[in-house]
């Protein structure tokens, strides 16, 4: 039972990524409905599982091959890779999102552009807030975890993820809606919330 407890606050503590890229969703679509809000938390509690799952089979697979030493040296350069893709991916999605609003200030009312949902969007942002938990992998594979109990670890995290993503999602619709349409402020505003995610990616890692 302990170990469940365990595995539940990790799932809330990796799900604080998606948590914050779905209150930038719920603030700059301008078309969230139920359906899309279910699309959009699934996915991110679909890979906060994913990555972990495939962090532990590949030590797994590799310690098998080169012992366990090696499999945990393998983890942490895996570990330090992973972070710096979620860091450059988010960095490049805030920043895109930032230009994006601060364009569209500038042009005439009739021509400003309303962001609107995109399945190609919601997966970059699934990956983007996930690949850094290939990380826990290596974790769960350390003390967690053994090959019969992973598939429920990662059940746990996905379901955790998807209950605080729908609650990002309502707070930014809840927001957004607040701001009466200003979809360039909400734009600044999502832009600064992942480059900041990424930053902050980077500090946990190394501190």
């Amino acid at each position: 039972m302990l170990v469940i407890l365990e595995i539940v606050l990790l799932g809330i503590a990796l799900s604080m990524d998606s948590f914050a890229v779905a209150i930038t969703d719920g603030l700059t679509y301008s078309d969230i409905n139920k359906r899309k809000a279910f699309f959009i938390a699934f996915m991110f509690g679909f890979f906060q599982a994913l990555m972990p799952l495939i962090g532990y089979w590949l030590v797994n697979g590799i310690s098998l091959i080169v012992g366990e030493a090696g499999g945990e040296k393998a983890g942490k350069i895996m570990s330090d890779i992973v972070s710096w893709i979620a860091f450059v991916l988010l960095l490049y999605l805030g920043i895109k999102m930032l230009i994006d609003a601060i364009k569209n200030m500038k042009k005439p009312a009739e021509e400003k552009q309303i962001k609107k949902f995109t399945y190609k969007e919601t997966l970059y942002y699934s990956v983007a807030t996930a690949i850094d938990a290939l990380g826990t992998g290596v974790a769960l594979y350390s003390g967690i975890s053994n090959n019969k109990t992973i598939w429920l670890h990662v059940t746990i995290i996905m379901v955790c993820t998807f209950v605080i993503s729908i609650i990002g999602l309502f707070l930014g619709n809840k927001i957004e809606k607040l701001l009466k349409g200003k979809y360039e402020i909400t734009g600044i505003i999502g832009g600064i919330i992942l480059i900041a995610l990424g930053i902050w990616i980077i500090l946990e890692h190394y501190i």
